[in-house]
Parts: structure tokens; C-alpha cells; sequence
């Protein structure tokens, strides 16, 4: 299963006028450091989630299933549908990152109250308990990272209308 796995159409060759540029200020070459070194940390911070994860058992796609099912807005569970959305993944992929959480005692699915197509997915006390000690790590790492994963600050004027973002 690929963790970039996405759905809805292709953006290769579609291009817009924000996508290429035209109308905002030109970059310096500050900026274009500043840039790099932003998307190094968050590469960074990325290897560490994922060598964090299977060094406690867990593959990174797993802990993010996990994360997501906790930070599910409102409740503490969600659908398989819910949950393909939140990972950016397709649903057949989610069923099978659940069947293999579910295998492992992580997650269990029971049926919807008022949807017999769906599936509640949510954590089992022991997934509760891992995922509190891998978030945990990445909180201290995102606490280390304070001073150096902060949003680009642009040299350049932004024109009227457009946002500084990398």
C-alpha cells in the first residue's frame, strides 16, 4: 500500500497562474533558503515519525491511522470513508491499514448505529496506550524543533491578494 495513494483527478499538467508564479513578487535568493531549510526540517521531522513508529512495532501508516482516529474532531471513532479522507488514502487501502491494526489488537471495528454500510473504526485500550506514548515522542520532537520548524518569513512584498506562504 502506497501512503500517497490519492484520489480525485490528476493535477499533472494543469496549471494556473498561481501554480506558476505570474503576479507574485520574485523570490530572493534568502527566500529561496529560507525555503529549503523549511523543507528539510519537515522532512526531518517526518523520518523521525517514521523510525519512531517502527521502532515501537508500527508501521508510520499505522500510527497515522491511529492519530487520526483520536484526533477525529467530536468523537472517538470514525468511519472507514471518514478515515480515507482524513489520510489522503483510498478506501481499499484503509480497509487494509485497519485490518492489520485490528490483527495486531490496535483497533476494532463495530457496526454504525445509523448507517448499515459503515463501520466504526476506533482504538482498543491497548492502541489508546501506544498511541499516548508515540505522540507523546513526537510532541517532545515538535518541542525540540520549536526554534527551527517556523513558517518562512518572505523578504519580498506579496502582491495585493496573495498570502506569504511556501
Amino acid at each position: 500500500m502506497a501512503d500517497r495513494e490519492t484520489e480525485g483527478p490528476s493535477r499533472q499538467g494543469a496549471t494556473t497562474a498561481e501554480d506558476d508564479g505570474a503576479g507574485l513578487a520574485p523570490l530572493t535568493k534568502r527566500d529561496f533558503e529560507v525555503l529549503a531549510r523549511f523543507r528539510f526540517e519537515i522532512r526531518r521531522y517526518l523520518r523521525f515519525s517514521e523510525e519512531t513508529a517502527r521502532r515501537n512495532g508500527l508501521t508510520p501508516q499505522q500510527y497515522q491511522l491511529m492519530l487520526a482516529l483520536k484526533g477525529f474532531p467530536g468523537r472517538e471513532w470514525a468511519t472507514v470513508r471518514e478515515l480515507a479522507d482524513s489520510l489522503r488514502l483510498r478506501h481499499h487501502s484503509v480497509v487494509e491499514l485497519v485490518d492489520r491494526a485490528q490483527a495486531q489488537g490496535l483497533v476494532e471495528r463495530s457496526a454504525h448505529p445509523s448507517d448499515g454500510r459503515a463501520v466504526r473504526v476506533s482504538l482498543t485500550p491497548e492502541g489508546e496506550r501506544v498511541l499516548t506514548r508515540l505522540s507523546a515522542l513526537h510532541r517532545d520532537e515538535l518541542r525540540r524543533m520549536d526554534a527551527i520548524l517556523n513558517v518562512p518569513v518572505w523578504h519580498g512584498t506579496p502582491q495585493e491578494g496573495h498570502e506569504s506562504a511556501p
